[in-house]
């Protein structure tokens, strides 16, 4: 039975014939290089499947039983991950519309796939003393050229070509710029775990974040993941912009383990954008709406986008603390994108849906178990246990709970699809963290980390505000068109060393702060890849869309200021110290999204939205004196609207909406 709306009984998810669905995934594979994968290549399927499950169980098998030495479990951990991109994605764009696998990207599978079981097979020899003293060998000079050159090629498949020019330069600059030989260069990038290829991101990757990805995918092919669209739409979808509203809450919840703004604004927006713009939306901000939760839900704990491992690693700050500390944070972001769209519905006077076009409260309340997988992540995170056995914990509860109903219940194959799926989720993870590896030694390695942080305080004349500025930018540039991942390692390597080496600003809230901003470069026109997604399904203005999206994340582009001048948002320091920022924030914040919208109590004129945003600003600012002055400023907006909405209607006097 289908309501109105066109909404299943009993569920969020409406019925279709596939074509939003078919346009939206046409739409990814246009914009995301990830998505850019072949679909028809004949026998070879059973190659690339015997691949990808053979991967899966080799994590699975070393999450539970412990992993091998760093080299060799990163080694099988890229290998076969360079076979199946090389397998799976091609040249171009124009190579899609064949058919099969070409003989030379077989051949670059074989080549890719055996230049890292070299690593494996010769590790005692890599790894002696002997060869320190003796030297390598000219063979593994010329396996570990291949290797690199493998490895940027297939992140240029599956990836793109951004983060593939940083990884050029940083080598362009190890070689010609810090005087390294080439020589010494291929073997120490490809054969240590201490930097390089092999270094913290791969490392991570291949103990961590497959195993999350694993759980994500687990998720999704036994329909547990619907359930946080249901309970979205559930709680919001009868008030004032329901769709959007919805849309915020279920993007940021699926988001944060999809590991991609791009993907996950197309997966989500391919249901939610249509009915956002039903609702009474405009195109552009329906797509804006979409791409703003979808990035955020990469800063939404527990799961982060999978960049919290990582940051777990080069902060040494423990992954059950960074969750909690990251809370407040995401908080805060969604906050203001759910206050923007409220106000923004109360404008343009957008009612929320009918209770018999919702998911009823029965059918969310009878399936509320399967939240128990990502609960019982967070239990054995925050008791101590590491986050692989966290992952392995949720994996299998999750499948046992699938078995309980049939519409959740999956047969043998498609218990052997999800393993597979699992390996094609993670090749554009994996082969981004290899390429940020390069970039993070050469950083590290060279000592340019140092000399950028040279360059921005010189600029800024030693100015903080000036430098967090400054910082600000370049973690958007450097952001532009990378995966969450590899956006993390780049500017927690290049930018974060900035804060904490020349002010006096906690490690924690400077990796926040460069985590925050490169992430937010997927929503900053003019490169916002999650925006310009977001309009292809919208068919709005990518133009538009992005800078409406700039507008809606206008919290996330103010909070990392705040947690930095005032650390207490990171929970750095008592209770006490918490509760006056975090009011002030929450009131400015609430200040800002009704004068960015130009709606508090009633329509706001040009004074009202003028006090209503500079009052925001002052107020989320952590100081007494200027939040007092923000207050004032808000105070007065709220008397002249309070004043107007007592009027009667007529003339030119603006009308009541609220």
């Amino acid at each position: 039975m289908s309501g109105p709306e066109g909404m299943r009984e009993g569920t969020a998810e409406p019925d279709v014939d596939g074509s939003a669905e078919a346009k939206a995934e046409e739409y990814l594979r246009e914009v995301d290089s990830s998505s850019r994968f072949r679909t028809e290549i004949g026998a070879w399927e059973w190659l690339v499947g015997g691949l990808s499950v053979a991967l899966t169980l080799f994590h699975l098998y070393t999450g539970l039983f412990g992993s091998r030495p760093s080299l060799i479990q990163g080694a099988i951990h890229l290998g076969g991950a360079t076979s199946l991109i090389f397998l799976l994605y091609p040249v171009s764009k124009r190579a899609l519309r064949t058919k099969g696998v070409p003989w030379y990207d077989v051949l670059l599978a074989m080549v890719g796939l055996g230049a890292n079981m070299y690593t494996v097979v010769m590790y005692d020899h890599l790894s002696s003393n002997l060869v320190q003293i003796m030297g390598f060998r000219d063979i593994d000079y010329a396996v570990a050229a291949v290797g690199i050159v493998l490895t940027l090629e297939a992140t240029r498949r599956c990836v793109g070509l951004p983060i593939v020019v940083i990884a050029l330069g940083a080598i362009a600059y190890s070689i010609l710029g810090a005087g390294q030989s080439w020589d010494n260069y291929v073997v120490g990038t490809f054969f240590t775990s201490r930097a390089g290829i092999f270094g913290t991101p791969i490392q991570v990757s291949s103990t961590f974040i497959y195993l999350f990805l694993f759980f994500a995918v687990v998720l999704i092919r036994t329909n547990i993941g619907t359930l946080f669209t249901d309970l979205a739409f559930r709680a919001t979808g009868r008030f004032a912009g329901g769709p959007a509203k919805a849309a915020v809450v279920a993007s940021g919840l699926t988001g944060m383990t999809s590991g991609s703004s791009v993907a996950n604004t197309v997966a989500s927006g391919s249901f939610t954008i249509p009915m956002t713009k039903k609702a009474g939306f405009r195109p552009h901000f329906a797509g804006a709406t979409e791409a703003t939760a979808s990035t955020g839900g990469q800063i939404m704990p527990p799961i982060m986008g999978a960049a919290a491992f990582i940051m777990a690693e080069y902060t040494g700050i423990p992954y059950s603390e960074i969750i909690i500390i990251a809370i407040i944070p995401a908080f805060l972001y969604f906050l203001g994108v759910f206050l923007s769209v409220h106000f923004e519905a109360k404008r343009r006077e957008i009612h929320g849906m009918a209770d018999a076009d919702l998911p009823s409260w029965k059918s969310v309340l009878t399936r509320l178990d399967l939240l128990l997988p990502l609960a019982i992540i967070i239990v054995i995170m925050l008791s101590g246990y590491s986050p692989a056995r966290a992952a392995l914990w949720g994996i299998g509860v999750a499948f046992v709970l699938s078995f309980l109903r049939k519409e959740t219940r999956l047969s043998l194959a498609g218990v052997v699809k999800t393993f597979d799926q699992a390996a094609r989720t993670a090749l554009p993870v994996i082969a981004a963290c290899a390429t940020a590896g390069i970039v993070a030694g050469t950083v590290t390695g060279t000592g340019l980390g140092g000399q950028v942080g040279g360059m921005v305080m010189d600029l800024a004349q030693g100015s903080f505000l000036l430098v967090l500025l400054f910082t600000m930018v370049a973690c958007l540039i450097l952001g532009m068109g990378l995966p969450t991942t590899a956006n993390y390692v780049v500017t927690a390597t290049v930018a974060a060393p900035i804060l904490f080496n020349n002010f006096d600003v906690p490690l924690i809230s400077a990796h926040m702060f460069v985590f925050f901003f490169g992430i937010l470069a997927d929503v900053t026109p003019p490169v916002c890849l999650a925006a310009y997604a977001g309009a292809g399904i919208a068919g709005a203005n990518p133009l538009q869309t992005g800078v409406t999206a700039l507008k809606l994340a206008i919290a996330g582009f103010v909070i990392p200021y705040v947690f930095v001048l005032e650390p207490a948002l990171l929970l750095q320091g008592s209770t006490s110290d918490l509760l006056v920022p975090l009011g002030t924030a929450i009131v400015g914040m609430v200040a800002i999204a009704a004068g960015l919208a130009g709606h508090l109590l009633v329509r706001a004129v040009t004074l009202e939205r003028g006090l209503l945003m500079a009052g925001g600003f002052l107020l989320v600012y952590p100081a007494v004196v200027v939040s007092l002055i923000g207050a004032v400023m808000v105070a007065a907006a709220v008397a002249l609207q309070l004043a107007r909405r007592r009027r009667p209607l007529g003339g030119d006097r603006v009308p009541v909406t609220a």
